[in-house]
């Protein structure tokens, strides 16, 4: 895994067609950002549906490829991690800005 600068992450979000690639299996798969995921990708995930994962967060030209891959869950976790790293994000950070703990005191 490479990782990008944040430069080219952001360069990356700006011009992304939605999908960003990632490797599974040595084969390069189109997957939504992880910020772009919704609950019930998560369910899927949860209940260890992955067929159904795939239709919701791969390209669509892709999911089929994914099925026949028949991957193993190790595999499966160093291709999600490649996905959310390609977007410039490690696994659990978020996007927004951080607040200051300090509060403002009006005069």
């Amino acid at each position: 895994m490479t990782d990008i600068s944040p430069a080219e992450a952001q360069e990356n979000e700006a011009t992304s067609t939605g999908y960003v690639t990632a490797e599974l299996e040595g084969v390069d798969l189109r997957i939504l950002p992880a910020g772009q995921w919704r609950p019930s990708f998560l369910r899927a995930l949860r209940a260890g549906d992955f067929d159904a994962w795939a239709l919701l967060a791969l390209h669509p030209e892709d999911v089929e490829t994914f099925v026949e891959l028949d991957a193993t869950f190790d595999a499966l976790s160093d291709f999600t991690t490649r996905a959310m790293s390609a977007t410039g994000e490690a696994p659990g950070k978020s996007r927004s800005s951080s607040r200051s703990s300090r509060t403002t005191r009006k005069r």
